[in-house]
């Protein structure tokens, strides 16, 4: 039932955070569907309240160009938290990261690699834990590890390997000191970069 599944998620969070030695955890129980209109959700002010207190120096977000309604719905809601804070309590840079789809297609000057390497089996330990996703189809950890590794070969062409696993992230801390900055276009922005890259690339060698 949901119910069964929803302890379960959060028994399996839970053991996560054992075996990653984390420093806290915190469970809000939002439900998917309660997080999809801003406007009457409850998340923003909850977060704000989190990262006022904890006051981290750098947050891990989704990036903006993820596809999971979900997981855009929770960055824009971190967005609205973050710009709420004092600027001595805001972080000082906050990375929106892959998850529901890769930034290999960023510009490298916008690219952020974070260099993930030495931690595959506490990686594979972290993902193993989450069962109920990965035993119905769905290898989130082969395919999580995999994405690490491609991002280290594929991301300079004519250099040898200097990390053997890379996570992708965009800079997205000017949204939160300048809140007039809208997230849409800021995605957008890049977007268009890349488009015009791909494009101009085709362009010079058919003239």
């Amino acid at each position: 039932s949901d119910q069964e599944m929803r302890k379960q998620r959060q028994e399996e969070q839970r053991q996560a955070a054992i075996v990653g030695r984390y420093a806290a955890m915190i469970q809000l129980d939002y439900a998917s569907a309660a997080l999809r209109d801003l406007n009457s959700s409850g998340l923003p002010d909850d977060l704000a309240l989190i990262l006022k207190s904890t006051r981290p120096k750098k947050v891990y977000l989704h990036n903006l160009a993820d596809k999971h309604p979900t997981h855009i719905a929770c960055v824009l809601a971190a967005i609205q938290a973050l710009r709420t804070l004092s600027p001595e309590d805001q972080p000082e840079i906050v990375y929106g990261c892959e998850v529901w789809r890769d930034l290999d297609w960023v510009p490298d000057d916008a690219k952020i690699a974070l260099n993930v390497s030495g931690h595959a089996q506490l990686g594979q330990a972290l993902l193993s834990v989450f069962e109920s996703q990965i035993s119905g189809g769905k290898r989130y950890d082969l395919a999580a590890s995999g994405r690490r590794r491609a991002n280290a070969v594929f991301h300079q062409s004519h250099f040898t390997d200097q990390a053997e696993e890379l996570c992708f992230a965009v800079d997205l801390t000017s949204l939160i000191k300048t809140p007039t900055t809208n997230p849409a276009s800021y995605i957008g922005d890049l977007i268009d970069r890349f488009k015009a890259d791909v494009v101009g690339q085709i362009s010079k060698r058919l003239q």
